[in-house]
């Protein structure tokens, strides 16, 4: 994943909400975005305000990677789910699981989407304490530093810290306009910037030729996977009552039994290409592992 978002170009992330969402999800891009508001819709039926629990995001990238050993899956850890060592243990069970890289906020609680109004933020240096302690946890897991700063002023400050770190990648969240992603662009130099677009969020709605133009390297989207499962349940549901319940005839290019099954038999371990993990190297924290490859 570092070495694709210091190509040029725009890497592009597709936000999925379960394993199913997943499955289509790889099919058609090389990168995966484990979201946050996706993981808390499908797995709690909540919104995304600070539901989610880290054992069962853990669990989640745990079976995503051993279904796409191939994809890149960058993990919304939100705020390291509240405090220092928390995210810290956090970061080391997902890079021995193989995730590529997680996003880490400093919203303080109660948290929102980031596209979301009451978003509270950390003080910077209670932040940049966070981050510092996550960055030298990992060992080759991209790190993204995300910024949930609103005031206009303080967006600049705080994005011109946090690419003073060591953090991969610099993410504005709910950033409003073409105009303040230049602004961000300038003030962080050459640090790789990341761009969030969600359907009825903050952001505008840009191609990835439009971001390349403004400097962005990496582009995730959120939300389109969960949306669209929305909109097609619900016409369905709606169609089957109209039709007094007697389901629809499938067509050649329609989705039946056949053509779902086909998609989840590929996703079975054992049909995975093998892999040999690698010694940790002498030296390494006690009971971390280097990621397989991934990041």
């Amino acid at each position: 994943m570092r070495e694709e978002i210091n190509c040029s170009g725009v890497t592009p992330l597709i936000g999925i909400f379960d394993m199913y969402s997943a499955s289509l999800a790889a099919q058609h891009y090389g990168g995966m975005f484990v979201s946050g508001f996706g993981f808390a819709a499908s797995y709690y039926g909540l919104p995304d305000i600070g539901f989610i629990a880290w054992p069962d995001m853990v669990g989640f990238v745990q079976r995503l990677r051993l279904a796409f050993p191939d994809q890149r899956l960058l993990v919304d850890i939100d705020d390291g789910y509240v405090d220092a060592e928390v995210a810290c243990h956090v970061v080391g069970q997902l890079e021995m699981l193989g995730a590529s890289g997680v996003i880490l906020e400093d919203q303080q609680r109660p948290r929102r989407c980031g596209h979301a109004a009451g978003k509270r933020i950390l003080p910077l240096e209670q932040y940049l304490e966070k981050l510092n302690l996550v960055l030298e946890t990992r060992i080759d897991l991209v790190v993204v530093a995300r910024t949930d700063a609103t005031d206009e002023r303080e967006i600049l400050r705080r994005a011109e810290a946090l690419a003073a770190t060591d953090a991969d990648v610099l993410l504005v969240d709910g950033v409003r306009s073409v105009d303040w992603i230049r602004k961000v662009r300038a003030v962080i130099g050459s640090k790789p910037l990341l761009f969030n677009q969600i359907a009825g969020g903050l952001s505008p709605r840009l191609s990835l030729t439009e971001l390349e133009e403004l400097g962005v390297d990496v582009a995730i989207y959120s939300t389109p996977c969960l949306f669209a499962a929305h909109a097609a349940m619900t016409e369905m549901l709606l169609k089957l009552r109209a039709d007094d319940g007697r389901l629809a005839e499938i067509g050649d290019s329609e989705v039946g039994v056949a053509s779902s099954t086909a998609l989840l038999e590929a996703n079975i371990s054992r049909r995975q290409p093998r892999r040999t993990v690698p010694a940790p190297p002498i030296g390494t924290r006690p009971g971390y592992r280097r990621g397989v490859g991934f990041s």
